[in-house]
């Protein structure tokens, strides 16, 4: 049995998503795996940054995560992207990180990555579902393996039911309405599971 390398790879404003990847850390290691939690680089102006004292706050908090680069990507089996949905798409600074891996794709040091995606929006209806497909069109392009939790487990119903990834809405207080911890943590050892079967055939 080989050891899987999974990197979690996350984007988050005012720290919903830094909450998700924190619970996929903790599954990943559980299930055996070599984890890295790394951020992709804040692109926001800081005027902008400055006017949302969360954001300002969470990003203060946050410093000493390491930031995301090409050699995470080149390090791990498994992949699990977190990021906030934008009008229904991927945020500007997960985007630019993922457009920035020109030079693995074209060495194909992306194929056969195994992933997964997961993502958050203000309300249930906000964007979730697009944003994770959006994200899994891009991960077709680098010949990933996408693995979706589906209905695979009980804890996606409770997390809002979500067979694309978990996705979690975040109330007027800043704290998820659903109960998603679980889905996040089966989501984060199915991912580790299937990436070992595939690292093991590879052998």
């Amino acid at each position: 049995m080989a050891d899987v390398n999974l990197a979690v790879i996350y984007y988050s404003s005012t720290g919903t998503n830094y909450e998700l990847a924190k619970w996929a850390e903790e599954a990943g290691k559980e299930a055996g795996a070599n984890v890295k939690v790394v951020r992709v680089p804040e692109l926001a102006p800081e005027e902008a940054i400055a006017s949302n004292p969360a954001w300002k706050e969470h990003l203060e908090a946050t410093k000493d995560v390491p930031e995301a680069t090409s050699d995470d990507i080149e390090w791990a089996d498994a992949l699990l992207f977190s990021m906030p949905t934008r009008f229904g798409n991927l945020p500007a600074q997960m985007k630019q990180f993922l457009d920035e891996q020109g030079g693995l794709w074209a060495n194909g040091k992306t194929v056969n990555k195994v992933v997964s995606g997961m993502t958050s929006a203000q309300n249930p209806h906000g964007g979730q579902e697009a944003t994770i497909l959006s994200l899994y069109t891009s991960m077709a392009h680098w010949g990933a393996i996408i693995v979706p939790p589906g209905y695979s487990d009980q804890s996606i119903f409770a997390g809002g039911g979500n067979p694309y990834g978990t996705s979690a809405s975040q109330g007027q207080d800043g704290n998820i309405v659903e109960d998603v911890e679980a889905a996040v943590k089966h989501q984060a050892k199915r991912l580790v599971d299937v990436a070992t079967w595939v690292k093991n055939g590879q052998q």
